[in-house]
């Protein structure tokens, strides 16, 4: 893959503290290199509010538009959403592509899908984005050539008019309608076999993935790179005590996340809304892991997961400069993904955690329920089970989900 030579640009507006808008630039940077480019130069420019019409302002612009040509430099990344106007005017201006944060996050989804729906999703997404910026492409258009912003749709869909746009966007959705009522029946499924389902959320690039396929002795992609994970894999794992649970890897969170992204992945993200658990994956070692929690907290919240239980991970403790860490989410634990302890800590604190969201049960059951016995073993946390030799009787204590079938079977008893 050709690296391509980026300029980022990127407005300072007052209502966003000195941190918050570094570690949004901090941010495009690890994109555009990403999506295959290396950042050159960074602009930067203090204004209470965006420039209309070009972004930034007249000085700025010119000030960019010099490096461009002296540098020769391939792309312009702006780090917040461009209008179409903004867009046009810029690219008339410094006479090369320009692409803005959300088409840029658009791209990498493009580049990452493997799966015939992920990218279907992202080709969704991608001329959602697109359509009421139809007019403002042209510039840009004419300077396709292959590379970062390009990927996707294509040079020839893009070109032609609306209505065939529109028709695709129509197209794309009739068959999102058959996949997402695969989903719901594969969903249903497994809700009426009752399996416990646990979902790995978590900041891009926050070691999701390899927690996934260390538990799971999985081979998805991990890579130091974000939105390594596009398509979401879920396995079946047994903890400590025996229950059986699925549990799934998910799409990275990100800051300013592109709302048409969120609506195109709306079938996927439902994993996390039908999870009964959640294991909240953040990189310790991240100077802006509380920027970080937030974001993955605020579109939990806006997926209707906020209510979940959930136990944060705090992983590559490994990496962690500091001799302390001062934890500020409840329960947690403080783990490195390539320990194999500390993924049986991990494990066992699920275990532990479960045991304050369940009920507690202690029931006798008659050497004749051997296969009940396994069933229970299998979907509950079973802590103490003997056999009562003067009756013939299994004593088990543990615990179990309050919507669990099991649930008023162990009150009956």
């Amino acid at each position: 893959m050709t690296v391509e030579k980026v300029l980022v640009i990127s407005v300072n507006q007052s209502q966003k503290s000195e941190r918050q808008f570094q570690s949004s630039l901090d941010e495009l940077i690890s994109l555009c290199k990403t999506a295959g480019g290396v950042v050159q130069h960074v602009i930067t420019q203090n204004r209470d509010r965006i420039h209309p019409a070009t972004y930034i302002g007249e000085g700025k612009l010119q000030e960019v538009a010099q490096i461009v040509q002296n540098e020769e430099i391939d792309l312009v990344v702006a780090n917040n959403e461009l209008s179409a106007g903004q867009v046009r005017n810029l690219a008339d201006t410094l006479d090369v592509r320009v692409l803005d944060r959300s088409q840029l996050i658009l791209d990498i989804f493009a580049m990452r899908a493997q799966t015939k729906e992920g990218k279907l999703q992202v080709e969704l997404a991608q001329l959602e984005y697109l359509l009421p910026r139809l007019h403002g492409q042209g510039a840009n258009l004419s300077r396709l050539g292959g590379g970062i912003g390009t990927r996707g749709p294509g040079e020839t869909k893009l070109e032609t008019d609306r209505r065939h746009i529109e028709r695709r966007i129509y197209d794309i959705k009739r068959r999102f309608q058959l996949v997402v009522k695969q989903r719901d029946q594969y969903r249903k499924r497994r809700r009426a076999n009752d399996v416990f389902q646990i979902a790995i959320v978590g900041y891009t690039n926050a070691g999701k993935s390899t927690i996934f396929n260390r538990l799971t002795k999985s081979h998805s992609l991990e890579e130091d790179q974000l939105f390594a994970t596009l398509d979401p894999l879920t396995r079946r794992i047994q903890l400590p005590g025996g229950l059986k649970s699925l549990i799934t890897d998910t799409v990275g969170f990100i800051q300013d996340l592109p709302t048409a992204l969120i609506a195109a992945f709306k079938s996927t993200l439902e994993e996390v809304r039908e999870a009964d658990f959640l294991l909240h994956v953040v990189d310790i070692s991240d100077p802006d892991l509380s920027q970080q929690q937030e974001t993955v907290r605020k579109l939990l919240t806006e997926l209707d997961a906020g209510h979940i239980p959930v136990l944060t991970v705090y992983n590559k403790k490994d990496q962690l400069k500091a001799d302390f860490f001062l934890a500020n989410q409840f329960p947690n634990i403080q783990i490195s993904a390539l320990k194999e302890e500390d993924l049986q800590a991990l494990l066992v604190k699920i275990e532990e955690v479960l045991k304050e969201e369940w009920d507690l049960f202690d029931i006798v059951l008659d050497s004749s329920e051997g296969d009940l016995l396994y069933q229970l073993q299998s979907a509950a946390l079973v802590v103490k089970k003997e056999l009562l030799e003067e009756t013939n009787q299994f004593h088990v204590q543990g615990y179990v989900r309050k919507d669990h079938p099991f649930h008023r079977f162990v009150e009956e008893k």
